[in-house]
């Protein structure tokens, strides 16, 4: 079974044809997805999205948060909603932790203060009620390492992960795994794919963030974004590049995710049979 750490299925992209995505995922053996909330105005639906489509796919979860993208057009009272939302979700075992959160400073329109305030203030949030983060890491590395060294957070996946080796050592140190996809089946991406080759295997997880990144194929078939369906192809690629088996390779991603969320890993031991290691 796969599973993919990061997949944005709410998103526009699949709204006409939702029941397609997820049942092709199932197809595909896809048994567990992270679906991330960007906005504050998303929280409900992706804790709907969640719970209409897990009788479908057994180890579907969320997370809540204000994605660094989505900050332009936050307001400050969009924290206490998160902390509202997330008080109400501390009952629905589909509930896995905070994301994505983080800052982005790739993108030049954005408020770096804007963004630097709704991380900081989710952190918070991470640390008060002891819940692991989705962190997006686009050229913010060191900053990010910086905020969560002042604070006591139970880890989490930094997502997309395009860092030194210094920097991962970092955040593996922080109790965090790393998020790896299909930015990796691009030859042209060596560090990305030396990171794959050389760290920990108990450090990796598998991601789509789908309909974004989609891998290098896709390109040449006129597919217009990714989705979850495609985890399984993208992974043996990953498994390729790491140079181990494909089942040793799904085996691991998967104890590590349950090892990082483990509220994922209580709803996944008492819905599906996959061999859960702790």
């Amino acid at each position: 079974m796969w599973i993919d750490t990061h997949c944005h299925v709410d998103a526009p992209e699949f709204a006409a044809h939702l029941p397609v995505v997820i049942n092709a995922a199932l197809q595909n053996n896809v048994q567990a997805i992270l679906l991330p909330a960007v906005r504050a105005a998303d929280c409900q639906q992706v804790r709907a999205m969640a719970n209409q489509y897990g009788s479908l796919i057994p180890g579907l979860v969320y997370t809540l948060g204000i994605h660094p993208l989505y900050t332009n057009q936050a307001q400050k009272s969009d924290v206490k909603v998160i902390e509202q939302q997330l008080n109400q979700s501390l009952s629905d075992p589909r509930f896995v932790g905070i994301g994505e959160i983080g800052l982005d400073y790739f993108v030049e329109d954005l408020d770096l203060r804007q963004q630097d305030y709704f991380f900081n203030a989710q952190l918070d949030l991470a640390e008060q009620f002891q819940l692991p983060v989705i962190l997006h890491v686009r050229r913010s590395q060191d900053a990010i390492l910086k905020a969560l060294r002042s604070r006591k957070i139970p880890g989490g996946i930094a997502h997309a992960f395009n860092g030194s080796m210094q920097q991962a050592e970092q955040f593996i140190g922080l109790g965090f795994k790393l998020g790896f996809g299909g930015a990796a089946t691009y030859g042209r991406a060596l560090q990305i794919r030396r990171l794959l080759k050389e760290l920990p295997l108990d450090s990796i997880v598998t991601e789509t963030d789908a309909p974004d990144i989609p891998p290098a194929w896709l390109r040449g078939e006129g597919i217009a974004f990714n989705e979850p369906a495609f985890l399984p192809r993208i992974t043996k690629e990953l498994a390729v590049i790491r140079g181990i088996d494909e089942a040793e390779f799904a085996s691991a991603v998967w104890r590590n995710a349950m090892q990082v969320l483990p509220r994922w890993s209580a709803l996944c031991t008492s819905s599906l049979t996959f061999p859960i290691i702790s």
